[in-house]
């Protein structure tokens, strides 16, 4: 089976000697002292450790099941809800007028991450819950937020997010499910949905469903759709979950992994609704919970790369496998171990540079947020929402990428459910579909956030860039060598590519779009380089300061290196492919495939 150890230690790198929380002044950031912090994370890795990761085996082989209309999650997942909920983990970021520990962001997004890699199916309950409290918080009457708030912030209710359709997916202007007005300021609700995480369970006493649907006699499409809260249980007026509504569970979808998430098929059949928003806005609001999730899903990749590639350093220092090349480091046994062989290295080294660099550019993510919405900073909004499609489908493919390389590295074992190794693969694979897939996030990045206020967020980006490499070119001859002058070179790539989508892109859309998902992948890999040479660089601060442990510090500063040596210069390759415009792309007619 498994095992699963949070990442405690290198959460607090980041936190203070790459971001330095405690010293920002964004407020709240102040309390982020290390002894707090590493307490948080310290209290979360042992649950990540003890209550979820134990569950996560159970999950998968047990699924949910719907029985004479009632869902049953996996055996011992109501008991450890009640724990994460008892210990106060699902309001950690919210208000504390609605009962949460009003904690910034990044806390949670690091708690995130830890219960994310533990039990990904488990923990998605909560989230889904913690995106429609989110969206509620921001766009719900003062009536709506004292009547679901409080609860679903402790989880004792969860949300939903109800947008796909049978025949719509991302295209949501083609939804058919209707609200009708009542009269009386409620609606009624009529139609399917489909492919809802956490659609229904037997943790919660009331399950809150966000429901896009269209108003009769609204406009066409996309601008003709609303939003709607419409509980399983209507609230009465003591505030308790009172007569049945109008929404069942179809079915369970069956699914390639998450089997522990309660993946529903949900029909409304004249369900009571209330308007959450405007009408004919419902997509405005919708995104107050989409792009938080598009968020976490970006972290969903990243904590099935880490609990994968932790297994797979334990498994080839264990396997004997082979001679080193270079001679027997193991001559009393009757082989070395795996990870004697340069190729296993390459494999985990790409993983562990991977895993750790998405940790830092999701934190940074994490602290925009929150100088956003604790701030009011406009640019740090506009900067993190350019960044939320790269964090979305950069780290969701190489997060699954990485849960398959660990799987190698266990030959034929990882194909054996024993093991458990396919469980990180299969877990991952969703996050690059859900919350809008990763090519309509690519679409996304090069049709509208790049030239989003004159292209100002992703000229504030290479300025970003620009300016750390200029403060930063002096602070060693081979800091300069290894960190700096990839970086450089890398940025360049990303701004020729942008260059390329003007000069070509303007007269021929195509010739932008064919290469999005290049693009993406090429704003990820320098998102990384970033973050890996603010990383190299607090590293070395360390260790001229003369840290006790150095150890850490120089691992880091391998670490750093691998990943600007051998990972960072495949932003060469997306340049030439993107460079290659849409004609290799668009030569076959339809008939011809």
């Amino acid at each position: 089976m498994p095992s699963y150890t949070a990442p405690a230690k290198d959460a607090q790198f980041i936190l203070h000697d790459v971001l330095k929380v405690s010293g920002s002044d964004i407020p709240g950031y102040s309390e982020l002292e290390p002894e707090f912090t590493g307490a948080v994370l310290e209290e979360a890795g042992k649950i990540a450790s003890a209550v979820l990761h134990p569950l996560n085996v159970v999950g998968d082989a047990e699924g949910c099941r719907l029985e004479n209309g009632v869902v049953y999650t996996p055996k011992g997942f109501k008991e450890a809800f009640e724990q994460v909920k008892q210990g106060g983990w699902t309001g950690l970021d919210m208000p504390e007028e609605f009962g949460g520990q009003n904690m910034p962001y990044v806390m949670g997004t690091a708690v995130g991450e830890f219960f994310s890699s533990a039990n990904q199916a488990f923990t998605m309950y909560q989230g889904l819950t913690h995106g429609a409290a989110s969206a509620i918080l921001a766009h719900g009457t003062d009536q709506q937020k004292a009547t679901y708030l409080p609860k679903m912030v402790s989880c004792q209710w969860t949300g939903t997010m109800n947008l796909t359709e049978p025949h719509c997916g991302t295209d949501l202007g083609l939804m058919r499910t209707k609200a009708e007005p009542l009269g009386d300021g409620s609606y009624k609700i009529s139609g399917q949905k489909i492919f809802i995480s956490s659609g229904d369970h037997d943790m919660a006493e009331n399950v809150v469903h966000l429901v896009l649907a269209k108003i009769p006699g609204g406009p066409e499409g996309i601008k003709g759709v609303s939003l709607f809260i419409v509980p399983k249980f209507i609230v009465s007026a003591d505030g308790t979950p009172g007569e049945r509504n109008g929404v069942s569970v179809g079915k369970i979808e069956e699914k390639m992994g998450i089997h522990g998430n309660s993946t529903c098929v949900m029909d409304y059949d004249g369900a009571t609704g209330w308007l959450l928003g405007e009408e004919h806005k419902g997509m405005r609001a919708m995104f107050t919970m989409m792009n938080e999730a598009r968020l976490g899903v970006g972290m969903q990749g990243l904590a099935q790369a880490e609990a994968a590639y932790q297994n797979a350093v334990e498994y080839a220092k264990d396997r004997l496998q082979g001679r080193a090349v270079t001679g027997a480091e193991n001559p009393d046994g009757p082989a070395d171990p795996l990870i004697v062989h340069p190729d296993i290295r390459r494999s985990l080294m790409d993983q562990k540079s991977f895993a750790e660099g998405a940790r830092a550019f999701l934190l940074w993510g994490a602290t925009l947020i929150d100088q956003a919405h604790r701030a009011g900073d406009k640019d740090a909004d506009g900067l993190i929402s350019l960044m939320t499609p790269v964090i979305k489908g950069f780290l969701t493919d190489q997060g699954y990428d990485m849960t398959v390389q660990a799987q190698q590295v266990y030959g034929g074992h990882g194909y054996i459910e024993e093991w458990g190794m396919s469980q990180y693969t299969r877990d991952a694979r969703i996050a690059m579909i859900y919350e809008g897939a990763n090519g309509v996030q690519a679409l996304d990045l090069v049709g509208r956030k790049l030239g989003q206020h004159g292209g100002k967020y992703v000229l504030a980006f290479f300025d970003l860039v620009k300016t750390f490499c200029q403060e930063n070119k002096d602070v060693s001859e081979t800091f300069g060598k290894d960190f700096i002058d990839p970086l450089k070179a890398a940025s360049k790539d990303l701004q020729a590519a942008g260059m390329y989508f003007m000069q070509k892109g303007m007269k021929d859309p195509n010739h932008a779009l064919a290469g999005s998902y290049d693009f993406m992948h090429l704003f990820g890999q320098v998102c990384l380089g970033l973050m890996w040479a603010k990383m190299g660089k607090a590293a070395q601060e360390a260790l001229d300061a003369g840290s006790d442990d150095a150890a850490f510090y120089e691992t880091k500063l391998a670490t750093g290196r691998y990943y600007m040596a051998r990972r960072l210069p495949a932003t060469k390759l997306h340049l030439a492919r993107i460079e290659s415009g849409a004609d290799p792309v668009m030569a076959l007619d339809a008939d011809a495939f």
